[in-house]
């Protein structure tokens, strides 16, 4: 943990490198300094049929949803203000152009999901730290 889900509007294809929009969300988390490595993943959905506001075809949206297991208030805003801010810095250009709606959520999980994973093994065969990049 934590999951960061990007949706993104359809309509940002071609003025937004989603992919390097994902790449400064991960780094953001892993630089926040709250999570371990290997429980970091990064992910974006675009979305095909949505409607902004007033419904003008200009009109787009960014949504991050963070979801992390139970952490304490500090930490969650310490992750919080980090993300939002790279998400922010990420975006200005757009923004100070175009009609643009970003948003973040925290979203803390209940401590009792099921979850399975060996990266931190490989990690560690490949020499990489769970705590940098």
């Amino acid at each position: 943990m934590p999951h960061q889900i990007v949706e993104y509007s359809a309509n940002l294809d071609g003025r937004v490198e989603i992919q390097e929009l994902v790449n400064t969300l991960h780094l953001a988390a892993v630089d926040s300094g709250v999570f371990p490595v290997a429980g970091i993943r990064t992910r974006a959905v675009r979305r095909e049929h949505y409607r902004v506001a007033d419904g003008h075809p200009d009109n787009a949206f960014v949504n991050v949803y963070l979801r992390v297991a139970p952490r304490p208030q500090e930490l969650r805003d310490q992750a919080s203000q980090a993300i939002f801010g790279a998400l922010c810095g990420f975006l200005k250009p757009l923004y100070e152009s175009s009609p643009l709606a970003i948003s973040f959520e925290l979203q803390q999980l209940e401590p009792d999901r099921l979850r399975q994973n060996n990266l931190r093994r490989y990690m560690a065969e490949r020499g990489e730290s769970d705590t940098n990049l």
